[in-house]
């Protein structure tokens, strides 16, 4: 190891061997200090509602891009590849520059929303390549343009398409082309690995190798670059801290985080990184015209090392600093660098320097295998090596979707005393009815580039996926959504930053049941504590979307923005009320979970909860009543519809969508066993099936189906009845309508040249089949319910299906596909969608991943086995669709993978 100084450092110890358990022994023994450091920052901090200042609420425009490298954010950090602690005080991040390139590579680029014809796209290729829950162990992969990036390309390409075609993306521009003389595939790009060993808790090896993929020699920059979080220049209460040279390191010092140094290996040519200081604050005359705060502002190293200005301090002290290696490399040459960010206490400023040698390629060595050891103890051996490896990517992904999340809503609006002020709009504008809201906090996002905020449905999927690697973060997220300072006082839970508002539907109880049941059912404490603030918005959902109080609910897109004919949030026809049938499905799927997670309670905890069960039992059988008597069933089509309701009228509004489908989710068997273990549940359910017939069908089944005294005991609990259901699965399984080969479609394919169309009080609006991009700007064009294959929906649909099958013993069958002869218990079905889900990720007879197919064949061979999940898929061919690091409930790949292994 050479020291920044050029003097010797000392070997240390590579840690604990390889052992399956050592990940897991991690937790247990302090899983805070553990989760201390990890990959927290967001790969876009700009463009945010966060950082939007302006009058309109244009966040894009905002804090562009351009501005990103020029300006101190106030309320996040971004980077690529980058690890930070857990309240981002201390960011460790990579930087690159080609000697092409107008700007450092400090963050990834991508379309604004409105630059984008289908919303905001990024345009950079990099892969969450493998993680342990305890971040002790990560890797990321990222694919850098040689010759530079076209920028101007990029943004023009996609501009000049129209909305029927597909995304114009970087593959498009030929920059990862082969070489025309080059031999072996040889392209014009370099693979550039970030790996992170943890050796302790405080103690962060990582390691950047770069391979030049061409034949031609190349030049790369690669600065580790350490910053702290500006929280000193917006007002009193801002710790600021400082990083400087000390005894040839890079020390950061700060007043609550205490000191931290990275130390830094030699390059492949023997010279020790040059080391580059700056300021995190804004470049006030670049930006704004007005006079400079510091000599040295946030993109002095940008321009240092681009330009050749002036712009770093040549007293080696700032609160931004980078370690500036040159790699001179020859064609096919891979060159590697380490830099080591440590405790104080670990070495280093009075003692022997950090290793970043032999001692630090023993620690990754050990973590890796480790890392082995663990992914290879999750799954049984009947498991395919093909579904591992997406097992292990969709982990991967999830864990480096974590980031730090801070927005108090309170300050947000009210801005802070120093500049910029918000403008006055902003007081009675977004989300200023949640100045309650103060988060600050580690937080699984949708996306870390598109969606670099938490969204309320997507994270309760998040959890459920997480749970079978780290539960206790899985069972914490959930909790920390319920929580005062996040639940509104009046029981709603915060959708996403750009709405908090807006209604996301209910399905948090049902993730709370299935961590509960993954961690082995045991942790009544977490369960009554997610029970008891579900409550409170349960209340918020019976009372403020029932406007009928009939027992049928409203609640808007719900989170499947363009599925209908209408924004059905914000266009609603006056004089109209919809009533939605996908709403009073997720309401009674509510109920349902409430009760089991009240029947648990009761059997295994507290008697008390009983009384719960039976009154969430009453509620679901009001609902389902209400759906079974409503004109949501259309009787003819076997099929469930919204409807408008106004001028004495009733109006189904006919889309064959994933909103018809939604009743099926509403079914639980209730387990003699179950009953047995809660008395006083079980006593009152034989008065109410006696005495309230009407409502009791809904519990026990039609009268067609099974005697409810039958099963030992047991009873089925469905809005969709035994008779029902045979017409709604025949729609589901048709290849023509629901089916497709890689799940199931959120719009029937029956609507492809068939759209539904509606002429009402002055409006009209038509829906039709859109297997991919959305063709219209609804929702500004980034989401599209009306064809592709969505993973949450398809998964509850799945579960459904098993439930029925539970209840009928396997008697009941469908033709899978719709019109083969191939019948299939409900059970088998559901594992045939299951096999589609999994299939989207993995090789076919052809060797293609479906994800990829579009890009197949242009894409580099080193491409084809890196696996990046998507926010949608394509609804006839299973392609990549939306935000393209949707690991969050997209991973729910995971439960599907580890539930047909134990199926089999």
């Amino acid at each position: 190891m050479v020291g920044l100084n050029g003097g010797p450092g000392a070997d240390k110890g590579a840690g604990d061997g390889p052992v399956a358990d050592a990940e897991r022994a991690r937790l247990a023994a302090d899983h805070a200090a553990w989760m201390r450091w990890g990959p927290y920052l967001a790969e876009r901090a700009w463009g945010t509602v966060r950082e939007d200042y302006s009058p309109g609420g244009t966040a894009w425009d905002s804090l562009p891009h351009d501005h990103a490298r020029s300006r101190a954010y106030r309320w996040n950090e971004d980077g690529m590849a980058g690890v930070c602690d857990d309240q981002q005080r201390l960011c460790l991040s990579l930087a690159l520059w080609n000697g092409r390139d107008p700007i450092l590579k400090e963050r990834m680029f991508g379309l604004t929303g409105s630059q984008g014809r289908h919303g905001e796209d990024v345009k950079e290729y990099w892969w969450y390549a493998d993680a342990v829950p305890s971040h002790a162990w990560l890797r990321w992969q990222y694919a850098y343009p040689l010759d530079g990036y076209p920028y101007q390309q990029v943004i023009d390409g996609d501009a000049g398409r129209g909305l029927g075609e597909p995304e114009f993306e970087l593959l498009d521009t030929g920059v990862f082309d082969p070489e025309p003389n080059g031999v072996d595939g040889s392209a014009r790009w370099a693979d550039v690995t970030v790996e992170y060993a943890k050796a302790g808790p405080d103690d962060v090896v990582m390691r950047i190798r770069v391979e030049n993929l061409s034949v031609r020699p190349a030049t790369v920059h690669v600065l580790p670059t350490l910053w702290f979080r500006n929280t000193w220049a917006w007002g009193p209460g801002g710790s600021r801290g400082t990083v400087r040279i000390e005894d040839g390191l890079m020390v950061a010092r700060h007043p609550e985080l205490g000191s931290m140094l990275l130390a830094a290996s030699a390059g492949p040519d023997g010279a020790a990184p040059r080391p580059l200081f700056c300021d995190n604050e804004t470049n006030v005359p670049r930006l704004f015209g007005a006079p400079a705060t510091t000599a040295w502002p946030k993109d002095g190293i940008n321009d240092h090392v681009v330009h050749g200005r002036d712009t770093v301090n040549p007293a080696l002290i700032g609160t931004k600093a980078a370690l500036w290696y040159r790699l001179e490399l020859a064609g096919r040459e891979v060159a590697e660098v380490v830099v080591r960010l440590t405790a104080v206490g670990n070495g280093g400023v009075g003692g022997s320097a950090p290793d970043t040698g032999y001692g630090a390629r023993g620690v990754l060595a050990a973590r890796h295998a480790e890392a082995d050891a663990f992914h290879a103890s999750l799954l049984p051996a009947a498991v395919t090596d093909a579904e591992r490896a997406v097992h292990r990517a969709a982990i991967a992904g999830l864990i480096w979707g974590k980031c730090f999340y801070h927005y108090d809503v309170d300050v947000w609006l009210d801005g802070d005393p120093y500049p910029p002020r918000p403008p006055a709009e902003r007081l009675t504008g977004r989300n200023s009815g949640w100045r309650h809201l103060n988060n600050w906090d580690v937080l699984s996002m949708p996306d870390a580039w598109e969606y670099p905020w938490y969204a309320a449905w997507d994270l309760a999927f998040h959890t459920v996926a997480l749970a079978h690697v780290d539960a206790r973060f899985a069972k914490d997220q959930l909790l920390l959504l319920l929580r005062e300072w996040y639940m509104h006082p009046g029981g709603q839970l915060p959708a996403y930053e750009w709405a908090l508002g807006d209604v996301n539907p209910p399905v948090h109880a049902w993730a709370a049941l299935r961590v509960f049941e993954i961690d082995g059912g045991t942790d009544y404490d977490f369960l009554e504590k997610v029970l008891h603030k579900l409550l409170l918005n349960f209340t918020w959902w019976v009372n403020r979307k029932d406007a009928q109080g009939n027992n049928l609910f409203e609640g808007g897109f719900l989170g499947m923005d363009n599925i209908g004919p209408i924004d059905r949030s914000n266009q609603v026809p006056a004089g109209f009320l919809l009533e939605q049938s996908d709403s009073t499905a997720w309401m009674a799927m509510y109920c349902l979970d409430l009760w089991s997670m009240c029947l648990e309670l009761a059997a295994g905890h507290d008697s008390a909860y009983a009384d719960l069960a039976i009154k969430f039992l009453e509620h679901f059988a009001s609902i389902a009543s209400a759906l079974r008597d409503s004109a949501l069933w259309n009787e003819d089509d076997g099929f469930y519809y919204d409807t408008l309701v106004g001028n004495g009228e009733t109006t189904q509004l006919r889309v064959q969508s994933m909103v018809g489908l939604l009743p099926l989710f509403a079914v639980r068997v209730a387990r003699a066993g179950q009953l047995d273990r809660a008395e006083a549940f079980r006593d009152h359910l034989k008065w109410f099936l006696e005495h309230r017939p009407g409502s009791g069908r809904m519990i026990a089944g039609d009268a067609e189906a099974r005697d409810p005294a039958g099963r030992d005991g047991a009873h089925l609990l469905s809005v969709v009845s035994l008779r029902k259901l045979p017409a709604v699965l025949a729609r589901v399984f048709d290849e023509a309508q629901f089916l497709a080969p890689t799940g199931v479609r959120s719009l029937s394919k029956a609507h492809d040249g068939h759209p539904f169309e509606l002429e009402l009080a002055g409006w009209r609006a038509q829906v039709g089949y859109e297997p991919a991009e959305s063709r219209s700007g609804l929702f500004g064009g980034n989401s599209n319910w009306r064809g592709p294959v969505w993973f949450p929906v398809n998964h509850l649909l799945i579960e459904a299906l098993r439930r029925y099958d539970e209840w009928t013993d396997g008697s009941l069958t469908v033709e899978v596909p719709t019109g083969s002869g191939r019948r299939l218990p409900l059970a088998a079905a559901a594992d045939e969608l299951a096999t589609r889900l999994v299939s989207t990720f993995v090789p076919g007879p052809d060797g293609v991943r479906p994800f990829a197919r579009a890009d197949w064949a242009r894409m580099p061979a080193a491409w084809r086995d890196r696996i990046t999940f998507h926010e949608y898929f394509h609804g006839d061919t299973g392609r990549g669709l939306g935000a393209s690091h949707q690991t969050g409930w997209t991973a729910l790949v995971v439960d599907q993978i580890a539930t047909l292994a134990a199926r089999r």
